[in-house]
């Protein structure tokens, strides 16, 4: 994770391959989900997501996004059932968006895009770390909620609230007492299929759950998510998560064994 990539011209997405070979994989994500070619698995269980508000820790400028991480040495704070085998520790969340309101997530279905992602990032406990469980085929599991330009969140905006706190990269402050479980639609019926990390270092490890019903933000809260750069210094200027429009077709789409079920 060291290598200086990010969404540019000189170190966006086509240029990952140079650092990260496995680029070129072919469990590569993000992918466009088509609905109608998507397979019915009788298989799939419905989601079971028990999340412990006292387990929210902090939240952190990385500098391509923002993140609220959860302590996650015990299983108060997990994710059962669906495609997954096992019990996966909640270890953080995160949101990828655009410059605009007509793009910014990673996923697209019938190739439109949302204007925002969030990600809960989950990792398989039959293994000791996450460190460990991210180099592993079955070691993470994302879910993935789209976000569309409506009615105001207010379980969202306790986050929103917090990001002038941590406007340069690196800063980091308390973030405690929030249920992740307050940003999920009502209704968690999803698409499944396996992939990797969608940004380096692009491991192969993630079983994708990418939730049919997106929940709403409203623009004033969307433009939280676009603040102005500042230009007074380097580290100042915020998160920059977005993928140019032009990178998606990068991506092989491979929705042909894409399944789908219902969850409560």
């Amino acid at each position: 994770m060291s290598h200086g990539w990010g969404y540019g011209a000189a170190n966006g997405p086509h240029k990952w391959a140079e650092d990260f070979p496995v680029a070129n994989g072919a469990r590569q994500s993000p992918i466009d989900i088509v609905p109608k070619e998507a397979q019915y698995d009788s298989s799939l269980r419905a989601l079971k997501l028990r999340y412990d508000p006292s387990n929210a820790k902090s939240i952190l400028n990385n500098g391509h996004s923002f993140q609220v991480d959860f302590v996650d040495d015990s299983d108060t704070s997990t994710l059962t059932g669906g495609p997954i085998s096992g019990t996966y520790r909640l270890r953080q969340f995160h949101f990828h968006w655009g410059a605009s309101d007509d793009r910014g997530s990673e996923h697209t279905v019938d190739g439109v895009k949302f204007p925002c992602e969030l990600h809960l990032v989950h990792w398989n406990t039959k293994y000791p770390s996450f460190g460990e469980a991210a180099s592993q085929p079955d070691g993470l599991a994302v879910v993935g909620v789209f976000l569309k330009i409506g009615a105001a969140n207010p379980r969202l905006q306790r986050v929103l609230n917090a990001l002038d706190t941590i406007k340069t990269k690196g800063r980091q402050t308390d973030f405690a007492a929030f249920d992740a479980k307050s940003l999920l639609p009502v209704s968690v019926d999803y698409w499944t299929y396996d992939g990797s990390l969608t940004t380096p270092p692009l491991l192969e490890s993630v079983t994708w759950i990418v939730l049919k019903e997106p929940i709403s933000v409203s623009p004033v809260q969307f433009r939280a998510f676009v603040p102005e750069p500042s230009h007074t210094n380097d580290e100042e200027i915020i998160f920059t998560p977005y993928l140019p429009w032009a990178a998606v077709a990068q991506w092989v789409e491979r929705v042909k064994l894409l399944n789908k079920s219902s969850g409560v």
